[in-house]
């Protein structure tokens, strides 16, 4: 008896650390930087962007954010908020394809910020907000490359993009989905429109439908009642008549 207990106890410490062990793992995986919301309409504009960088070290901090902006693609009127302990530092580079916009055509655009100075300690993360005026409208999601330096020399890529129908790779970029974009009366895409239209006369006709059902079954039961009226009132009469015959 003694050693069939053993071995469950040997089983369940097993299985614990097992279990232990993935939990561990799943959360150090799930620590990756990120960008907030994780999605816009194409071509949006005066949002905001917030990359949220945690410290995945124990023994270190982090005290350096480098993030990246595609420049194919490019995020326009990019604009940083101060940051308690930290100093941003914004590089611009010439485009190689101009973008024309309403208020003329853009050349130079927001390629690198910077983030130093601060520090994110152990078990610890960070907001960084960056406003921009224009996000693209030709292009499906945006990837953010970003570097993350700790205190003990330590640098983390987060640039990895991940593959279509391929798993998550270990150091992803953070990426922004880019959905359809909204028409100017602020309704969905001429898609959605049609979709909402056609659901909408669907729903008409079902309505018209059913009314004449209605309006016949109404009409249907008047007949009845009608023809058992004249029914009620030939037997009454024949009724009375029978008396005096």
């Amino acid at each position: 008896m003694s050693a069939h207990r053993t071995a469950l106890r040997r089983a369940g410490t097993v299985a614990a650390l097992a279990t232990a062990g993935v939990l561990a793992a799943a959360g150090v995986a799930s620590a990756h930087v990120t960008v907030h919301p994780g999605s816009y309409a194409k071509g949006a504009t005066d949002g905001v962007l917030t990359f949220r960088v945690p410290n995945e070290e124990d023994k270190a901090a982090t005290t350096k954010v480098q993030v990246y902006l595609p420049t194919d693609h490019p995020v326009l009127g990019v604009l940083v908020t101060p940051q308690n302990g930290w100093t941003a530092k914004v590089t611009t580079s010439k485009l190689k394809t101009p973008v024309k916009t309403d208020d003329g055509t853009i050349t130079d655009a927001v390629s690198q910020i910077t983030w130093t100075g601060g520090r994110i300690g152990a078990g610890q993360y960070e907001d960084f907000n960056v406003a921009f005026g224009q996000l693209p409208d030709d292009a499906d999601q945006l990837a953010f490359k970003t570097l993350q330096t700790y205190s003990d020399g330590n640098v983390v890529r987060w640039i990895e993009e991940t593959a279509a129908g391929a798993d998550e790779p270990e150091n992803p970029a953070p990426v922004l989905k880019l959905t359809a974009k909204e028409s100017e009366g602020g309704d969905a895409t001429p898609a959605a429109s049609a979709a909402a239209t056609a659901g909408s006369a669907k729903s008409t006709t079902a309505s018209s439908s059913s009314s004449d059902s209605t309006a016949r079954g109404l009409g249907i039961a008047g007949l009845i009642v009608g023809v058992l009226g004249l029914a009620a009132g030939a037997f009454a009469v024949v009724r009375s008549r029978s008396p005096r015959s």
